[in-house]
């Protein structure tokens, strides 16, 4: 028995990229989202004001967090620092976890593949949209923190904690070295959250999953008895953007953790794709 498709049907081009983007940019919560990127560095500002900014004075060691104040390029710095463990860990969960679930929950994902929307490109253009999305949220926080920063502290050298300085014209391009790793760190967290949504209708349950996990990836780094099985870890490596932000640059960790993640992700993904393939639709 043979199908033929109707005149004119094009299985490549059901759900543009462009329909998907405007669909879930006019979602609340990334809406939500993006509005609490943005307000984190005049959050931090208001704080620094109150309370009269950083002080390294008397510690031992001096932190990033001790310089937030030098520069717009430290206070920067200082937002991805404080945020890049945990607060963009969420935005990447949201988008990627929330966009299959989210349409079983409301009984829409079936009349998508009715349309027919094959499930492969359903998939592709929910996946490439919630990364898209994800990675705008990781340029959204600094890039809001250094126009503050600049405009709060003035714009010069990034004053580095040990010691030194990065000359003004380095300090943006190793900046968005360092969001550029930061978000190849998250694909793992992308890779469970988009896997999770494929596998319940509990948008909460794929979001709160892919959180729960990478937490608990945390507190496993934290386990120093685990040894060198911590560098298998997307954790361990979380931090190596701060390689970026040295006189020398440093790749030797990032390269790393770049692997890692990236391995993790795309067995990730090729999970959710071939689950979703074999999955009865029934919402």
């Amino acid at each position: 028995m043979t199908t033929t498709a109707a005149p004119g049907y094009r299985a490549g081009h059901t759900l543009p990229l462009r329909v998907e983007a405007v669909r879930q940019f006019k979602r609340r919560r990334t809406l939500v989202m993006g509005a609490v990127l943005a307000a984190l560095p005049f959050v931090l500002i208001a704080a620094f004001a109150i309370g009269g900014g950083p002080d390294g004075r008397g510690n031992d060691r001096i932190t990033l967090m001790d310089t937030a104040t030098a520069s717009g390029a430290n206070f920067a710095a200082t937002c991805l620092f404080v945020s890049a463990g945990f607060l963009l860990v969420v935005p990447v969960a949201l988008f990627c976890g929330d966009t299959v679930a989210s349409e079983a929950s409301w009984s829409s994902l079936r009349y998508l593949l009715a349309a027919p929307v094959p499930r492969a490109r359903l998939l592709w253009s929910k996946l490439a949209v919630a990364l898209a999305f994800s990675a705008a949220a990781m340029v959204l926080l600094p890039l809001v923190a250094l126009a503050a920063g600049t405009v709060a502290y003035g714009w010069g050298p990034l004053e580095l904690p040990t010691g030194g300085s990065l000359a003004a014209a380095d300090t943006v391009p190793r900046l968005a070295l360092a969001v550029a790793f930061v978000f190849v760190s998250q694909l793992v967290t992308a890779g469970l959250a988009f896997w999770l949504s494929t596998r319940t209708d509990a948008p909460l349950g794929a979001v709160g999953g892919a959180v729960g996990l990478t937490i608990i990836g945390n507190v496993l780094d934290a386990v120093t008895a685990l040894g060198s099985w911590r560098d298998f870890l997307p954790a361990h490596w979380q931090f190596a953007w701060a390689d970026a932000l040295q006189p020398h640059l440093e790749w030797g960790g990032m390269l790393k953790g770049a692997a890692v993640s990236v391995t993790y992700a795309l067995v990730l993904f090729a999970l959710a794709f071939r689950g979703f393939a074999r999955k009865d639709i029934v919402s």
